[in-house]
């Protein structure tokens, strides 16, 4: 049921927006707790790891869940502005411990699954957490770091029981599901709420603190971009311990009233995730470009795509034969977005919009977002520089305000009156802002600056790419040549004759002078823990080679 959306009025859209917020906002109490109250309905689906059975959690469950979970920590000792380490996959637990932590001010860290002890042990010290509260699967992750993070108080457990760990579920079993807003520290809207790990594909992951007002501000990611209702059913693809579970499964959602699905499956199982959008009449979707390219592999005539009226992705530019597979198979266009854990969604294609294959889409209301020099001035159309947020009074709603406990890199990313995403882009005439890579990636070769994401997305309009990484690889002559890593779609085989091909038909795609001028073929691309790309890695090796 791919919607008919009424034309966007942008320009309307960007005077007439306000953003207005009390100084005790508190996500838990003053959108779950008052959704439960006075208009309930189901706030999740939780599917299990076969994709057949699914439970219905309601607002007020939710409301229930984390008062009890306020409740224990109140009983534990926890205070406001106390640190949780918290490292639970999708199930309805993880709303139970967020929420529980927003009510107290207990201030939670959401952790990716595939964190390592040793990740662990950073993540508790560089915030001096007290608490740490995860799943069975890593409980003895935990233990082997325990010993080197002195701030550790309180070991929690959730879905089983383990000696020298606290129950998450006898603890609430013994607490009231309801609990007392004033009996609790008032959380101001400029107080810590959350703190997000950076993916650390270049250095040690930062901590980007998140205030109160952040839950709010993702009103601006789910009025325009994701365009979510009350009776939508919605879906995101994404791990609990990234800023895209903020975007994607707790905030924009439960602003809008809307249904999550919450899939705790492992891996990415193309046909489970079929049969969950059909089963479950999902009705918005959101997936990384990854996703959709798999997609676009597969016979998809017999899905049901009935229930479908909205698409979109976000993470890196989405191929064209990406989008068009998967309108033909659906009738929904796929509408790119942008933002950053630093902040909430920043560009985007709206509904009603405009789509331009490639482009990132449009600032959106509530902020000033610009393509802006190392001096803070604004570049003309067209010319490539740094995507930059510009710092204003009030303060920009989503905007984070530093790097938590790191000042010098606060310091570097705030300067001339801008915020410095760390990402490069050029804007055309009409306003569309269309992303050329991280500042660190860009391609100098004889004099050329060459966008490694504009030869990715040549390459995989090819029938045997099925994911690319391009780097500068050093060269004398040059200064750099663009070199391309390519894992191959199945039934294709690595050669020197397919590697002429590619480079032949990329030069028919783009410019002749962005070809790939060395391809290595490999079986699979380094990744960061949130499935980056890692081409700092890529650009290591091939310097030393």
């Amino acid at each position: 049921m791919a919607a008919t959306f009424v034309p966007f009025d942008y320009r309307a859209a960007r005077e007439n927006f306000s953003f207005d917020i009390t100084d005790n906002f508190n996500f838990a109490f003053d959108v779950v707790a008052k959704r439960g109250r006075e208009n309930d309905k189901t706030a999740l689906i939780a599917v299990d790891k076969t994709g057949e059975n699914a439970v219905e959690h309601s607002y007020s469950d939710l409301d229930r869940l984390s008062s009890r979970f306020a409740n224990a920590l109140m009983t534990l000792g926890a205070e406001k502005g106390d640190f949780a380490f918290v490292m639970i996959p999708r199930i309805v637990e993880w709303y139970q411990v967020l929420l529980g932590c927003t009510k107290t001010g207990v201030v939670a860290m959401p952790g990716t699954n595939l964190l390592t002890a040793k990740d662990i042990e950073y993540r508790i010290n560089r915030a001096d957490a007290r608490i740490a509260i995860v799943t069975a699967e890593h409980a003895e992750k935990v233990e082997q770091i325990k010993a080197n993070c002195p701030t550790l108080e309180h070991l929690i457990l959730v879905g089983a029981a383990r000696d020298g760990w606290l129950s998450l579920e006898i603890m609430c079993a013994a607490e009231a599901d309801t609990v007392d807003r004033n009996a609790l520290p008032k959380t101001s809207a400029d107080e810590l709420m959350l703190i997000y790990f950076t993916s650390g594909t270049t250095q040690n992951p930062k901590m980007v603190g998140r205030d109160h007002s952040y839950g709010l501000a993702h009103s601006i990611t789910g009025d325009y971009w994701m365009d979510l209702r009350e009776d939508d059913v919605h879906w995101t693809l994404t791990d609990t311990g990234w800023a895209k579970a903020a975007w994607g499964l707790m905030y924009p959602p439960l602003l809008a009233g809307s249904t999550v699905m919450l899939f705790d499956g492992e891996g990415f199982d193309p046909d489970i995730h079929l049969k969950i959008i059909g089963d479950h009449k999902v009705t918005t979707f959101c997936a990384p470009p990854t996703v959709y390219r798999v997609f676009a592999q597969m016979d998809l005539s017999g899905a049901d795509f009935s229930s479908l009226r909205h698409c979109f992705g976000a993470g890196e530019p989405l191929n064209p034969e990406a989008m068009r597979s998967w309108k033909d198979a659906t009738g929904c266009d796929i509408y790119d977005g942008y933002g950053q854990t630093e902040t909430v969604n920043i560009v985007a294609n709206f509904p009603g919009m405009e789509i331009r294959p490639g482009s990132m889409g449009k600032p959106v209301p509530g902020l000033t977002i610009d393509i802006i020099d190392d001096d803070g001035n604004v570049l003309g159309d067209d010319e490539v520089g740094h995507i930059g947020v510009k710092v204003t009074e009030p303060w920009p709603p989503g905007l984070f305000r530093g790097y938590f406990r790191d000042d010098a890199v606060t310091a570097e990313a705030f300067r001339n009156g801008w915020y410095y995403t760390g990402d490069t882009a050029t804007r055309d005439a009409d306003g569309y802002i269309w992303f050329v890579g991280r500042s660190d990636d860009i391609i100098s070769s004889a004099s050329y600056r060459i966008s490694p994401f504009e030869v990715e997305s040549a390459l995989v309009e090819h029938e045997a790419v099925l994911e690319s990484a391009v780097i500068g690889k050093p060269d004398e002559l040059r200064g750099e040549i663009v070199m391309a890593f390519i894992t191959l779609a199945p039934g294709f085989e690595a050669s020197d004759k397919l590697a002429k091909e590619i480079q032949e038909f990329v030069k028919q795609q783009t410019a002749p002078y962005k070809y790939p001028r060395a391809i290595e073929f490999r079986d699979a691309l380094p990744k960061t823990i949130s499935g980056k790309i890692r081409r700092v890695e890529l650009r290591e090796e091939a310097r030393q080679g």
